[in-house]
Formats: structure tokens, sequence, C-alpha cells
């Protein structure tokens, strides 16, 4: 078994999507980025990487490559399932945390979960994600940034 963990932030801005776990959530700002900037499948990119020593996000996905400009980030995640398909891994589970002010996204976490277990090929019971506050503090207190936390268990496939 292997342990990773991942973290990532992004700055928020007006007339930005704000795209967090895959889903498109309603929001007066969105996450900037050179993708679509989704900070929580970015964490658990690099929590991911991390378990097995690859590297993180940027060097894969580097933002100096047109290639990913724009890219929907579950396309990064489904690249990074490959990876490790490949060295034999799977995913145990992933435990994650987003921190921002606005919007809630308790209503949301169903549906991120969905979607992030269906790309890692394990059960919604095995993807965890949390929310928190920075109560007020700091640039996710002012609403001007977004940050998250993940960590992973992967497990040797069985051959």
């Amino acid at each position: 078994m292997r342990i990773g963990f991942g973290f990532d932030v992004h700055q928020l801005g007006e007339n930005e999507e704000l795209w967090l776990g895959g889903i498109k959530i309603p929001h007066i700002k969105g996450t900037i980025g050179h993708s679509d900037a989704d900070v929580l499948l970015h964490a658990i990119c690099d929590a991911i990487l991390g378990a097995l020593a690859l590297g993180d996000i940027g060097k894969h996905f580097p933002d100096t490559d047109q290639t990913f400009k724009g890219i929907d980030s579950k396309i990064l995640l489904q690249q990074v399932i490959t990876l490790i398909d490949s060295k034999g891994y799977k995913i145990g589970n992933i435990d994650s945390t987003l921190c921002l002010e606005k919007p809630k996204i308790i209503s949301y976490v169903d549906e991120m979960r969905k979607v992030i277990s269906d790309i890692c090929m394990v059960s919604i019971d095995d993807i965890s994600i949390k929310a928190t506050t920075n109560e007020k503090m700091g640039f996710v207190g002012r609403q001007e940034g977004v940050t998250a936390y993940a960590i992973t268990l992967l497990i040797k496939k069985s051959l």
C-alpha cells in the first residue's frame, strides 16, 4: 500500500466558471487557472501521483503546454488513473477537504463523489469530500481564492 497527499490553490475571479470535484457550480466567482482550475481534482491528482513518487500535476500537465489550456480536469484525473493502473496500483480510498467561504457546497458533494468514484473506478463509499471555511481569515476568508487538500491510499493490484 502507498499513501499520498495533495494540495492545490487557485485564485477566484469574477466572470470565471467554478469547477469543483468535476462539476460546475453556479457562483458569482470562479477559479482562475491554465486548465478549468478544479482545485479538488488537482489536489486528488497530486495525492495519487505523490503516493507513487511520480512527481506532481505540474510535471505531467505543465501550464506551459497549450495542450492543457482550458482542459477539463476530469481528463487529467483519468490520465493519472491510467498511469497508476499501468504501475500496478488502484485507488483504495480518497479523503479530501475543500476550503472556501462561499458558495456552500454541501448540496453538491454527492454529485462530486459520484464523478470522482466513476473516474477512479471505486465505490462512492471510497470517496470522502468535506468542506470548511477559513473563518474569514486570509485570502480564502476574503474570497480571493480556494484551497483543496487530499489524501489517498493506493493498493497494489493482485497478479
